[in-house]
């Protein structure tokens, strides 16, 4: 499974984990019943420690995205994928707002916001 983890966003590297699991199952390219990396493998792919590939799983349990079948694996759980989506919606606005007050504060304007959150936006791609 193909991850990209930063050692220098200030994001813990578990937060980094679950966040790109969590996406890879709301875009559907992880669907119901997959098989995960073991814990072991995940880390020795990512180069952490089975702790923080541990913690992530542990996460992803919680909030519902995978399920734990001792002895076999941990498995990609079907879930509901409007609420996953207004899920990440939600982090979104609330990243959003703080930008914008940041801005507001600044005397930054909104066409300026747009055009770096457009900039942004095509970066990725």
């Amino acid at each position: 499974m193909e991850m990209i983890i930063s050692n220098s966003s200030g994001v813990p590297i578990y937060e980094q984990i679950k966040e790109q699991i969590k996406s890879k199952i709301i875009s559907n390219e992880l669907k119901p019943g997959d098989l995960l990396p073991s814990i072991r493998n995940l880390a020795k792919d990512l180069r952490c420690s089975v702790i923080t590939t541990k913690n992530a799983y542990e996460e992803l349990e919680k909030e519902g995205y995978v399920k734990t079948i001792p002895a076999k694996g941990v498995y990609v759980n079907s879930i509901n994928k409007d609420i996953a989506r207004e899920e990440q919606l939600n982090k979104i606005e609330n990243i959003l707002d703080s930008a914008i007050t940041i801005a507001k504060m600044n005397n930054i304007s909104k066409k300026e916001i747009n055009n770096i959150i457009d900039i942004l936006y095509e970066e990725d791609k």
